[in-house]
């Protein structure tokens, strides 16, 4: 199973779901769908945009958890 840690490294980062909704230029429903793990799939745009608004990398906020 793929995990989103989206909300953890927002907080390291110290920025909002609005102010991140606007950098990367999703919608707030979609980027709130990502951080609770209730995405099916995310384009790589979207995720490239995600980490270059936060300066991490896709092992920062993805990590694969074996069931």
């Amino acid at each position: 199973m793929i995990v989103i840690n989206l909300d953890v490294m927002m907080a390291k980062r110290k920025i909002s779901l609005n102010e991140l909704s606007e950098k990367v230029g999703i919608t707030l429903a979609n980027l709130s769908i990502l951080k609770n793990n209730k995405a099916k799939a995310i384009r790589f745009s979207t995720l490239a945009a995600i980490c270059k608004a936060l300066d991490c990398r896709v092992e920062d906020i993805m990590e694969f958890i074996d069931e």
